[in-house]
């Protein structure tokens, strides 16, 4: 019951949204909503949401994008089942992609999820898709340098192999400075009708953190 009601609320906050205003306010309304969430319901309310816009906007790929990237937070976050939570973003991604191809926010995205699917099974999983993740963070600097997300997860990346490893932080602190260096040109340019990413900047001050 609980998840028909959600389901019938992210309709009714969406569409009288897309209606009245436009696809920016529905999309901001949303974005606000996901940096407030607390809850798994919440993040399928906000999920559902986003699903609602991309299905109005067609040719949009950030309704998409959020929609997978909540799945993904859900997964990190919740008591769920991770792998199908991670299925479903990569999904989504797949679908944004599709609309915006090499597209560096999308690709990383995508990077994020795989090493989601790491996370779930190191043991057993680290070996054949560890070398993925870092194919697609490597792409997703290469599309666009200036791109704070895509540095960053290269760099907790780089931070975890070298804790597994033994190795020093070295490489992983270099790429979580120049990260935090990319995050406060983008800060510069944030407005209150932004609509592009902006999360990522927590894991780059975390990576920095291990390199006093």
């Amino acid at each position: 019951m609980k998840t028909v009601f959600t389901l019938l609320l992210s309709y009714l906050l969406v569409f009288p949204a897309l209606a009245q205003n436009s696809y920016e306010s529905a999309m901001k309304d949303q974005i606000q909503a996901m940096q407030q969430i607390r809850s798994l319901e919440e993040s399928q309310a906000v999920s559902n949401a986003f699903l609602r816009i991309a299905d109005v906007k067609k040719e949009e790929w950030l309704p998409l994008y959020y929609a997978a990237y909540v799945q993904t937070n859900a997964a990190f976050r919740f008591d769920v089942d991770k792998d199908q939570y991670l299925d479903q973003a990569m999904e989504l991604a797949k679908k944004a992609a599709g609309i915006s191809p090499n597209n560096s926010e999308i690709t990383a995205l995508e990077g994020f999820i795989l090493m989601g699917k790491v996370s779930v099974d190191p043991a057993n999983r680290g070996q054949s898709l560890s070398p993925q993740v870092m194919q697609l963070y490597g792409k997703a600097i290469a599309l666009n340098r200036e791109n704070p997300r895509a540095t960053t997860l290269m760099a907790q990346m780089e931070l975890g192999m070298a804790q597994f490893f033994g190795s020093g932080p070295e490489k992983a602190c270099g790429l979580a400075r120049v990260g935090l260096e990319l995050f406060a040109k983008e800060e510069a340019q944030v407005d209150e009708n932004y609509l592009m990413p902006t999360w990522g900047k927590n894991q780059a001050e975390q990576v920095a953190s291990q390199c006093q």
